[in-house]
């Protein structure tokens, strides 16, 4: 987010916004230099790939005018990992409904909600189904940091929460 951008958004003068944000990157150099990598990278390719290599082209990442370019860019840096989560999510999915047709009745995968699967679990099966869908999550794929599954459960998807 630009200095103007999170000046509005916060309410204070713009001086204000872009020091926090230098000292955002000062605290988090590591985010300044995959925003700036990305960018590059971006411009070059014309694309930005998620860790599963699926892409997303950005056609105006080259574009003349700036605010079409920069919108691109904000695409670019989001995208990977944005992109990611939704693959790690849809690989979720797809070892949940292996291990459904596997595990027999008293459980069904209901929807989908950005990165959270929803089940209907029969009470004598919460116990296991909480181990086995938390087990298949998390082993969707060996990254860097550890996957982390948190389970709720309540009569509805509020009070699971």
């Amino acid at each position: 987010m630009s200095a103007f951008g999170l000046a509005k958004q916060l309410g204070i003068d713009r001086g204000a916004a872009q020091e926090y944000i230098n000292l955002y990157f000062e605290r988090y150099p590591g985010v300044k230099e995959y925003m700036d990598t990305t960018r590059r990278q971006a411009g070059e390719r014309g694309y930005v790939e998620t860790l599963f290599g699926r892409r997303l082209y950005l056609p105006d990442i080259r574009h003349r005018n700036m605010q079409r370019r920069q919108y691109a860019e904000r695409t670019a840096i989001n995208a990977p990992m944005q992109g990611t989560a939704a693959d790690l999510i849809k690989l979720a999915m797809i070892k949940s409904d292996q291990w459904l047709r596997q595990q027999g009745d008293g459980v069904r995968m209901i929807m989908q909600v950005h990165d959270e699967l929803v089940f209907e679990v029969a009470e004598g099966k919460l116990e296991q189904a909480s181990e086995d869908i938390r087990h298949n999550m998390v082993s969707v794929a060996k990254l860097a940091v550890p996957l982390v599954v948190d389970i709720g459960i309540g009569d509805n998807w509020d009070q699971a929460h």
